[in-house]
């Protein structure tokens, strides 16, 4: 099994098994504190990153949304207008989108269980990818982006930790949640390193960071990949 293969199984039994209801929770409007509530912010946050990389009309727009979660963000662009497809690897969490979609966007949004990429089919005109991509290596991540540059037209807007010292030290002193609650381990990244793992696949395209969100424990950087086919 390759190693992309092995951490995406680990996801979706975290996701699965051990940390459905604190991320139902966590996504949802229902009270939370300490740690938890600095990463909601944090995710509020980004999520405006993301959008604001797209057009705000999207009718006519398929979207991917890879790695949708509870599906905050595929309802958002539905509400733009855009016919999403929104695939997890956690059936369980598309279960939860699903009883949160609203009602008048049910013909706007596709939920698909399974792997972000193999799971759906055809082209999409802009794919995003929110915290999805965060605990795969440089290669595979790069690898994700050129499977990925063939069946998109526009931009893959996505997220990755950064290699900062302050999260280095936070993974150093401990994790995101309780012990019993905890992920598959993060691997921060920088842009050049990324960068360098494109070019050594052979994958063309741009590569840009676009703005970093800072909330508590939440620290993550937006990035845009556009491929040349």
């Amino acid at each position: 099994m390759t190693d992309y293969a092995r951490t995406r199984d680990r996801v979706e039994d975290y996701f699965d098994r051990s940390a459905t209801k604190v991320w139902e929770r966590l996504t949802s409007d229902a009270p939370v504190s300490g740690v938890r509530a600095t990463v909601r912010a944090g995710r509020d946050q980004m999520r405006d990153v993301i959008l604001r990389q797209l057009p705000t009309d999207l009718r006519g727009a398929r979207i991917l949304d890879a790695g949708c979660g509870t599906g905050a963000l595929a309802v958002e662009l539905a509400t733009r207008g855009a016919d999403v497809v929104a695939a997890d690897i956690s059936p369980a969490l598309i279960g939860i989108a699903q009883r949160r979609m609203p009602a008048g966007l049910a013909g706007n949004i596709s939920w698909v269980a399974g792997d972000m990429l193999d799971a759906t089919t055809g082209g999409f005109d802009h794919a995003v990818a929110m915290d999805s991509l965060i605990y795969y290596s440089t290669p595979d991540v790069a690898a994700l982006l050129g499977r990925a540059a063939k069946r998109i037209d526009g931009k893959f807007v996505f997220t990755l930790p950064p290699r900062s010292p302050l999260l280095m030290a936070m993974f150093r002193v401990g994790k995101l949640f309780p012990r019993a609650d905890r992920s598959p381990t993060m691997i921060p990244q920088t842009t050049a390193g990324l960068a360098h793992a494109l070019r050594d696949a052979g994958i063309a395209g741009h590569l840009r960071d676009i703005e970093r969100v800072k909330s508590g424990f939440y620290i993550s950087t937006a990035h845009v990949f556009e491929g040349r086919r």
